[in-house]
C-alpha cells in the first residue's frame, strides 16, 4: 500500500509567520518533515499553535547548522535528541528521528536514526503518525489519516504496548477522544485502558498535571 500522498496545500493552512519560519528552517533542514499535532490540526482545519519537526540529524548537527545560519538553536532536550530553533521569536521544536531501546512506563531511553517509519512507529496515536515534507507529500504509515475522518482514536500497532511503553497515554487518549473522537471509543481499547490503569500511578504529579493542563 502507498503510504503517501500529494498534499500541498495543507502548508496554506499554517500562518504567515508559521509559513516563514518553515521557509527558513527548509532551507536549512531541507530534509526535514512536520509532523504530528500540526499535520494533524492541518488535516481538520484547525487552527496550529505550535509547529514541531522530525529530522534524520543528530541533535548536534542540528544546533550546529542552525548557528551556522544565524538561526537561534536552543538545547531544550538533547537527552531525547529534541533542539528548539526560533525564528523572528517563533519557536519550532526539531526532534532527531528514535527509536525506543528500553521504556519503563515513564521514561524511554532512545538512540537516533534515519528510519522515518521506525520513529512513526513508536508514537502514541495513528494521526500523530503523520509526517509532511515541503513538497507537500505526506507520510502516513498506519493509516492516520482515515483514523481522522473517521474519528477514531487508535493505537499505533498494540495499544497495551504503547501503554506500558508510557502510561501517560492513557490520558492521552481521553484528551483526544474529546477533541476528535466521534461516538463511542472501541471496545477492545477501552477493555486495554482498564486493564492497564494503574499504570498512572507510575506517573510523577508534573506529568499527570502538564498532560491534564493541555
Amino acid at each position: 500500500m502507498n503510504n503517501t500522498s500529494e498534499q500541498p496545500e495543507l502548508i496554506e493552512g499554517l500562518s504567515d509567520r508559521q509559513r516563514a519560519l518553515l521557509h527558513v528552517l527548509w532551507r536549512i533542514l531541507p530534509q526535514a518533515r512536520l509532523v504530528g499535532g500540526v499535520v494533524r490540526d492541518l488535516l481538520v482545519g484547525r487552527r496550529v499553535a505550535d509547529i514541531d519537526m522530525a529530522v534524520p540529524l543528530a541533535p548536534e548537527q542540528v544546533m550546529e547548522r542552525l548557528r551556522a545560519a544565524g538561526v537561534v538553536a536552543v538545547p531544550t532536550g538533547l537527552a531525547h535528541g529534541t533542539v528548539t530553533a526560533v525564528v523572528d521569536g517563533l519557536p519550532c521544536e526539531i526532534t532527531t528521528l528514535r527509536r525506543d531501546l528500553l521504556t519503563d512506563g515513564r521514561h524511554a531511553v532512545v538512540a537516533w536514526t534515519d528510519d522515518w517509519q521506525q520513529d512513526a512507529a513508536r508514537r502514541d496515536f495513528t494521526f500523530n503518525a503523520l509526517f509532511l515534507d515541503q513538497a507537500g507529500r505526506l507520510y502516513d504509515w498506519f493509516g492516520g489519516q482515515a483514523d481522522l475522518r473517521a474519528g477514531c482514536v487508535r493505537f499505533v500497532g498494540d495499544a497495551q504496548s504503547r501503554i506500558e511503553e508510557d502510561a501517560l497515554r492513557i490520558l492521552r487518549f481521553f484528551r483526544f477522544q474529546a477533541r476528535y473522537g466521534k461516538g463511542e471509543p472501541a471496545a477492545d481499547t477501552v477493555a486495554v485502558l482498564g486493564r492497564t490503569a494503574a499504570l498512572l500511578t507510575g506517573l510523577s504529579v508534573e506529568r499527570v498535571w502538564w498532560e491534564l493542563r493541555q
